[in-house]
Formats: structure tokens, sequence, C-alpha cells
């Protein structure tokens, strides 16, 4: 995250503790937490005198604090340098840097170590900030420069001096360079001291930054400091498909995380069978088709018969097997050694269904179809129903306790009424009207009076 997007107003970060001093052009990078600041020393031992200082992006280095002044984290301090003087931000003090200077460098020798000259003021921070603008512009005109004389070189960052004295360049190359002429070219453009640095493809990674694949920033930009080689060899052990593009980092490399469990597999795959090997059994003859290391069984299948399914074996059941054909006998059936699979039951209950993603299906579809019905208006006249329509303000009959006897009524014969057809509607909702097909009186021709006078005649 670069101090821009972090910033507050006016270039000054939030959260990263060095108020508007960030010269790594990112927060955190490489940042080392200081454990052994709580600590204080016995009053027979001074304190230690070397202190680590941290310029743009990933470059530290190591000064004498000669003068004794006294630094803390985060402070800007004007460095010995040759020519001139630098500009950096202090890291590390006090026992952490004996740490680690005997971790990084182990022929470090503090006689010949540069010194601090002072705290940076006001007028050093100002020159050293434009310098840090003038080094976007500079990188771009100096790759210009150097595609004009045909170099096969790519120059990845450029880094000013504090005092703007002079420049120093970082590029990658397969081979070797020539670029005395680009050399004198930017000289003369520049009008500063020019110093060309060569960096590999995991340096130039280091020092600019970026995501990786797994959605953090990158190993050797953050805490990564010591970059050992990377062989396939790790892949293959780790069960890995041998994709470059996906094995592959940022720098065009295999990816150093490749190492990290590398250790633990090796350590593991050393109580498995040698996967070479091939069980014999009276069905035939196995080979090896994969290992799970994590649940510790191998995988093997029949030779030409790979309809009936890979079969799983624990390394010690396949020890069993190759023993007995080193003694001349062999297995009926692999599928005799494999071991049965338990299923456990969930510890927990279903009460809620949680579990079903299509648990609310049946209670949307009753809501839908759920409708209320409206109760049957009883027509009056209708004397089939043998039930008059209440009338409102009635008075409610009396309730008797015998039922009284009905009286035959004549009722004369009558057709059932026809109920009236619904009209049919269109889409507007009006009635559809059907027109009348009108019949077609087809006039016999008239016949020709020419032809029928030309016969008479």
């Amino acid at each position: 995250m670069s101090c821009t997007n972090c910033s507050s107003g006016g270039g000054t970060p939030r959260g990263c503790k060095n108020n508007g001093t960030c010269s790594s052009g990112g927060c955190n990078k490489l940042e080392v937490y200081d454990w052994l600041a709580n600590m204080t020393l016995p009053s027979t031992q001074a304190p230690y005198d070397i202190v680590e200082v941290r310029f743009k992006n990933s470059r530290k280095s190591f000064f004498k604090n000669s003068k004794n002044i006294s630094l803390q984290v985060g402070d800007v301090v004007v460095v010995e340098e040759s020519p001139g003087h630098d500009v950096g931000v202090i890291s590390i003090v006090g026992e952490l840097t004996r740490i680690q200077v005997n971790k990084k460098d182990s022929n470090f020798k503090p006689l010949e170590t540069k010194k601090i000259h002072r705290i940076a003021s006001q007028e050093d921070i100002d020159k050293w900030v434009k310098a840090r603008s003038l080094e976007k512009s500079l990188m771009y005109r100096s790759r210009t420069l150097a595609i004009d004389l045909g170099l096969e070189m790519k120059i990845s960052d450029v880094e000013y001096q504090g005092d703007l004295s002079k420049a120093t360049f970082y590029y990658t190359a397969d081979g070797r360079v020539d670029f005395r002429q680009l050399i004198k070219n930017m000289a003369e453009e520049f009008k500063v001291r020019i110093e060309m640095r060569q960096i590999g493809s995991r340096q130039e990674a280091s020092r600019l930054g970026g995501i990786g694949s797994c959605g953090r920033e990158l190993c050797c930009s953050t805490w990564l400091t010591d970059f050992r080689s990377v062989s396939t060899s790790a892949a293959r052990y780790q069960q890995l498909s041998l994709n470059p593009q996906k094995l592959a980092g940022q720098c065009g490399k295999l990816k150093c995380c490749l190492n990290y469990e590398l250790d633990m597999y090796i350590e593991t795959l050393k109580s498995f069978p040698k996967v070479d090997t091939k069980l014999r059994t009276e069905k035939g003859n196995a080979y090896h088709v994969k290992t799970d290391v994590f649940k510790k069984q191998l995988w093997y299948a029949y030779e030409g018969d790979m309809a009936s399914g890979l079969i799983a074996l624990a390394p010690e059941r396949v020890r069993e097997i190759i023993e007995l054909n080193i003694a001349g006998k062999k297995p009926v059936d692999l599928a005799e050694y494999t071991a049965p699979v338990a299923i456990k039951e969930p510890d927990y209950s279903n009460v809620v269904g949680q579990d079903s993603l299509n648990r609310f299906e049946h209670t949307f579809n009753k809501n839908k179809n759920k409708k209320k019905k409206k109760p049957k208006a009883k027509n009056p006249n209708n004397a089939a129903d043998g039930i008059s329509a209440p009338i409102e303000n009635a008075p409610k009959p009396k309730l008797q306790t015998k039922p009284a006897p009905l009286k035959p009524v004549n009722k004369p014969e009558h057709k059932p009424a026809q109920q009236p057809v619904a009209p049919q509607l269109n889409e507007n909702g009006e009635p559809i009207v059907k027109k009348k097909k009108k019949k077609n009186f087809k006039r016999k021709p008239k016949p020709n009076n020419s032809v029928n006078n030309e016969n008479n005649a």
C-alpha cells in the first residue's frame, strides 16, 4: 500500500507511524518488530552503536552512530555516502541490530562502517522529497535512451541520492551489456553522477513489490530477505502439476513458497515405500498412480483395466505385498488389503434443516398457491337451494324442540336454466366478437358473343 493511498492529507500516512517520512514507497515493507525494545541493558554494558537505516524500497544498510546521537525508530537522518551524503529512515536500533548484523553480514567490520552525520533538518527533507519526485520521469527518459542505442536491458528502478548529486539505475539483463555510451548520454542530459547496478529478476520483484497469486503482498518485498534456489523437484515432492504458469511468480522464476513446506513433505515421504515398484497379483500387475501424503494412502490401478477404478492402500499394506512378491507369492486381489472406510456420523442433529439449500422452497410454494376462497353467494330465487337468502335485521327464528312436518308441495316441472357462457377475452381484456363469414357467390362467365357471331356467319 503506497503512502498516496493511505494518506490523510498532505502526504502523511495513517498507521505506519513514520509521520509522513515513509521513504520506501510503501508501508510495512521489510519491517522488523523490535521485540527487545522494553529490555533494559545492564549498567556495565554500553548500548550498541550500530543502527540500521532504510532507504527507498527494500534497500537497507548499517551505519555507525559515532556521535552518540539519541536515535529512535522512524527518525530521518543524514548518513555518509561517497560522494556527498544521503537521507534515510532509522529502522532498527539497540541490541536487535546486533542480531541483524550477525544474520545478514557475517564479515561485518565496524571500523570500516560509514557514519551518521546528524538528524535531518527541514532543508534536507525538502531536497530529499524533491529527489523522489524526479525519479519517475528520469526512469522513463533513461529507458528511451537505452532503446535508441539498441541495448538489451530493462531499467526497472532509479534512486536519487539525498543531496541530488548521484542517481543509481537498477537494471536487469540476460547477459553483459556495454552501456558506456548510455552513461555518457545520461550524464550530459541529467547533469548528475550516474551509477549502473545490475540486479536479478527476484531482486527486481523485491524492490518493486506487488500482489502474488495468493492475494497477499509478495514475500520478498515484505519479510523475505534471502533468496534460496527453487527446483522442480520441490513441486514433484508436493504432488503438484508441473505447469510453469502456476508455479512461476511475478519475477518469472519458481515461487519461493514451494520451499516452505518441502522439508515436511520429504520427512513424511520417507515412511512411504518406493512408488516405482509394481505389485504382482493373480489378477494382474498393478502400478502406482498417485500418493496422498496427508491421508497416508497410495493409489494403484491394474494394467489395462482402468474401468475397475483406483485402489487405495496404506503404506504398510503395500510393504506386505512387496514382501510377498519377493518371496515368490502373489495375493489374489488388491481389494483384500484395502481398509474399510469408516463413515462417521455428525455429532449434531439437523433440527432446523439449515444444511438444505432448498429448505424454504416448500413454504414459498404454499404461500404462493394458498389463496383465500370467497364463500359462494346463494341465489334466493333458486328453488333448488331450498333456503332463501338471509335478510338484514331479520328476527332470529325460535328454536323448536321437534321439527315441523313438511307439507308436500306440487312443483311444476321445469327445465333447468341454461347457464350463460362467459365470453372469450383477448389480451387487452376486451370480448372477442366473431364475424360471420360471407358467402362467396361465384359468377358464371359471360359467353363470348364474338365467337358465337363468327360461328353463325
